[in-house]
């Protein structure tokens, strides 16, 4: 079954930093979809890797003392180390600071400037270090850079630009003809039309304030920007040669099947690197996928006090299978997912230990219980007149694959996954209608028994075999303690190849052990106690706070900003609500936020979902303020936001806090705003 080659890659982590859990989120889910394709009979290729140039970085090993190169090997270690120990399959892991890739960057470079589309002039701007952009005065948010929302400085350089313009309205003609090229579809409406239709601004691609980049080999005063750089690993990494020398491989494997990275850089993969590709004469892959984020939904994530959660720690606590199935099911095809300790040891507890482990050790007890270990298949169907629960079992079996691959196919991972769990709870749901302890008290029922068994075994292998690009390891162990192997998905239409008479383990190994909600709490904090302690911050218990449950609310309302009235203005009367403490009072948080990015939530009328920066978190909150602001206009407002509020959902979406407004007599809202400028985060008291 060879259906052809499919060339998957991620985007190559910034090396400034040791990633959390979020970003390795992207990691695994892409070695979901590799393993499901290598499965499905394609001939797969999978790369990762590192990006390691730039200003950030030059001025993160000045601060440690160390060299650029020494400081990004530390850390590329460290995120490659992440990558083995999450069971990731990748082919290739790509380092930006490996020589081919650089000598590879500099002939392109070259080749765009020979031809016309990379011109020399000077850049004076305003200038985000961590974003590495350059902006304009009326591109700022509040005086702040429009990605990130940091302070931006005034900054003058001799640069190299690419004419991004002459290839806008071809690019704009593709996205058009090919209405798969960019998904989710709300991503490709951003850029659309906040981007390509408004025009597009010629763009900055080398650097002459620092020296951590690709020198530009004609040119040694400049280094290429970072994104021409790191874009082109996708090419570089398999064989590209800008000079014609390219090799069998990039000729097999590009264009790429899918790029699959992260909301916040879809800008950078649908239209600069698209644009790059066009001026090189390569074709453009054939998607990119901006998938949502993994959100620590448990109190402000901060390094200082200790309670950012990585991918080792979820891996010391619950094992590396059940942390792929959490960040996988637990994320949506479109809006941002929540991570939660409490939410984990649910997972593990009910999923993993209930659905799947316990079924898993009943069917091979009771094999051994009632016939020694020995799976026999006696095809003694229910009796007449009885529910065919025989066929339904079956029917369920042999079509999952279908509706898994489906989903798949559209990258909805999260929901192929709940397609396999579906099997699953059909198979523990025959147990209890068969009931094979009462079958087991009648002699003449021995035969149907042994039926019923063979049955739930043959539907646990093809729920098993199906789990595999998800939990390997458990699909293995699940297939070792049946005594056979997972099958081929080609296979997963027939029910019955297991081979009867196969004797199973006389040991069941315990899946998943459920765990205490309490006792993981109590180590959780000993740990980001350490951390703190580590840091050199008092223990004043806020770790306990990251280790519980989101804080969460829905808001009604927002509109346009009222004028601020004088003396004489009429005001409002509002009933009043029973007398508070300030003890009660207390309890409430309140801080500025400053909204990075809002969507309109689908199929309602009347919410906005915001990403509000707080500090150096990010809360998703749903507001009922649709009538009021449009979502562009929602962006780079500074607000008042209540964050200890207990999580909701709206319309399906989690809304994790509450932004706060003012209502005059005639409905109309205005955002609370501080009246001068504050940092987000700013404590309102």
């Amino acid at each position: 079954m060879d259906k052809g080659k499919y060339y998957i890659t991620t985007a190559i982590a910034y090396t400034s930093g040791r990633p959390h859990i979020g970003n390795s989120y992207e990691i695994v889910l892409a070695d979901s979809i590799a393993r499901f394709k290598r499965k499905d009979g394609y001939d797969v290729f999978f790369q990762t890797g590192t990006d390691e140039h730039g200003q950030k970085i030059e001025l993160k090993a000045k601060e440690a003392g160390v060299t650029p190169k020494e400081f990004v090997d530390k850390v590329a270690g460290e995120i490659r180390d992440i990558c083995d120990s999450l069971d990731t399959s990748y082919d290739k892991f790509i380092r930006t600071t490996d020589v081919p890739h650089e000598k590879q960057v500099q002939k392109i470079f070259k080749r765009l400037y020979d031809q016309g589309d990379i011109y020399k002039g000077a850049y004076e701007g305003l200038y985000c270090t961590p974003c590495e952009s350059f902006w304009t005065e009326s591109q700022l948010v509040d005086g702040k850079c429009p990605d990130c929302g940091r302070e931006v400085k005034p900054a003058k350089e001799e640069a190299y630009f690419f004419k991004m313009s002459k290839y806008a309205n071809r690019l704009i003609a593709h996205i058009e003809a090919h209405p798969e090229f960019i998904q989710p579809v709300s991503r490709k409406n951003e850029m659309m039309n906040n981007f390509l239709k408004p025009g597009l601004q010629d763009l900055c691609v080398s650097r002459t304030s620092f020296t951590w980049g690709i020198p530009v080999d004609f040119d040694d005063r400049h280094v290429v920007y970072v994104w021409l750089d790191a874009l082109s690993n996708y090419i570089t990494g398999i064989g590209y040669d800008a000079e014609g020398g390219s090799t069998a491989q990039y000729q097999t494997l590009w264009p790429a099947d899918l790029h699959l990275i992260g909301k916040d850089i879809i800008r950078f993969h649908t239209i600069y690197w698209p644009i790059f590709l066009m001026a090189l004469g390569e074709p453009l892959p054939k998607q990119i996928f901006g998938h949502p984020w993994l959100l620590q939904g448990d109190g402000k994530m901060s390094k200082s006090k200790g309670n950012v959660i990585y991918a080792g720690d979820l891996i010391r606590f619950f094992g590396v299978d059940a942390v792929r199935y959490f960040v996988l099911h637990e994320m949506p095809f479109e809006n941002d997912g929540m991570i939660t300790w409490d939410l984990m040891v649910e997972r593990l507890n009910s999923d993993l230990a209930n659905t799947l482990g316990n079924l898993v050790n009943r069917t091979i007890s009771m094999s051994n219980k009632y016939f020694g270990g020995v799976v026999t298949n006696r095809s003694i169907s229910v009796d007449a007149g009885e529910p065919d629960v025989d066929a339904e079992l079956r029917s369920v079996a042999v079509s999952t694959y279908e509706r898994a691959a489906k989903k798949m196919d559209e990258l909805r991972v999260a929901d192929a996954i709940t397609e396999i769990f579906a099997l699953f709870k059909r198979c523990n749901k025959y147990i209890d209608e068969t009931m094979p302890w009462a079958l087991a008290k009648d002699e003449t029922k021995k035969e149907r028994l042994e039926t019923v068994l063979y049955n739930l075994t043959e539907g646990i292998l093809i729920g098993a075999s199906l789990l595999e690009p998800f939990m390997p390891k458990t699909a293995e162990k699940i297939a070792e303690q049946f005594h056979t192997s997972l099958r081929p998905f080609d296979t997963l239409g027939e029910f019955g190849l297991y081979p009867s008479g196969t004797q199973v383990t006389d040991k069941p190994e315990i899946l998943f052990a459920r765990q205490d909600l309490g006792e993981v709490m109590e180590k959780v904090e000993e740990m980001f106690a350490e951390r703190r302690a580590a840091a050199g911050v008092p223990n004043a218990g806020d770790g306990a706070q990251a280790a519980g449950s989101a804080g969460s609310g829905a808001q009604s309302g927002s509109g346009e900003a009222l004028q601020q009235g004088g003396a004489d203005e009429p005001g409002i009367d509002v009933e009043a609500k029973p007398e508070i403490t300030y003890d009660d009072f207390a309890k409430l948080q309140f801080q500025v936020g400053e909204i990075i990015a809002c969507e309109e939530v689908p199929k309602s009328k009347k919410l906005l979902c915001s990403k509000v920066k707080i500090g150096s978190e990010i809360k998703q909150i749903v507001s009922g303020i649709k009538q009021h602001y449009t979502a562009q206009e929602m962006v780079g407002k500074k607000v008042m936001v209540l964050v200890n509020l207990k999580p909701a959902t709206l319309a399906g979406v989690v809304s994790e806090g509450m932004l706060l407004c003012a209502e005059d007599a005639e409905g109309r809202l205005a955002l609370v705003s501080p009246e001068k400028p504050m940092p987000s985060g700013a404590e309102i008291c």
